[in-house]
């Protein structure tokens, strides 16, 4: 089997896929990849164009004209049409957003071909909801990355608060069981660990040491393939 170099980081919102896959990434001097940014930045678009999730053929001409650029800096993630979405993205309604657009296969087929043109030029860490199950169920290295309702909402509402966003724990609580069920309920792509891959509960562990255990997982795997 010819292995892909991305490694996998897949797992439901508030696990940590975030700041941990951008972490293993810059110890591996590698590329890190958000593809849940690339979700929120296309639902956002579409969102704000009045194109609703049923208007399918509206849909699709605006796929075909939009130009939708990835990762030209931390402070420009991601680019549609000229616009900087890059802090809209982050607002805590967008998540909401994102989930009910990345339901849509042609959304979903249009960032799966972007993401694996990306993924196959370099080494890179990719992380979001299908990367080892649909992007790249070839990859060498797949984490699934979790944690329980309540330390993934408590950490929600920390994010927020920094940014100057207050929502209560009872409605992040909702947010998140509600997003859970739609992303893993979906007929396309459903958020689900890959059978191959070792799943990591974050709960009690701190970043530095998650990333860690994905070194020491990475290493192994590294080494079998190589």
């Amino acid at each position: 089997m010819n292995y892909s170099k991305v490694i996998a980081i897949d797992g439901p919102s508030g696990s940590g896929k975030s700041t941990i896959a951008k972490m293993v990434a810059a110890k591996l001097g590698s590329i890190y990849i958000d593809t849940g940014a690339m979700f929120r930045g296309i639902g956002l678009h579409l969102n704000e164009k009045n194109i609703s999730v049923g208007e399918i053929e509206q849909i699709s001409r605006e796929l075909d004209h939009m130009k939708f650029e990835y990762g030209r800096s931390d402070d420009d993630l991601i680019t549609i049409d000229g616009r900087n979405l890059t802090s809209d993205i982050r607002q805590h309604h967008v998540s909401d957003i994102a989930s009910r657009y990345s339901k849509i296969p042609l959304i979903r087929e249009y960032l799966k071909n972007f993401q694996q043109e990306l993924g196959e030029k370099k080494s890179c860490v990719m992380e979001g909801r299908d990367i080892g199950t649909v992007i790249f169920p070839n990859s060498y290295c797949k984490i699934f990355l979790t944690a329980t309702d309540e330390v993934r909402a408590h950490r929600r509402q920390k994010q927020l608060a920094e940014k100057g966003e207050s929502v209560s724990i009872e409605q992040l609580l909702k947010d998140i069981k509600q997003r859970d069920e739609r992303d893993s309920q979906r007929e396309l792509a459903p958020l689900i660990k890959a059978s191959d891959a070792t799943e990591i509960l974050t709960d009690h562990y701190t970043i530095d040491e998650v990333i860690e255990k994905i070194l020491e997982i990475e290493q192994s795997l590294q080494a079998r393939v190589s």
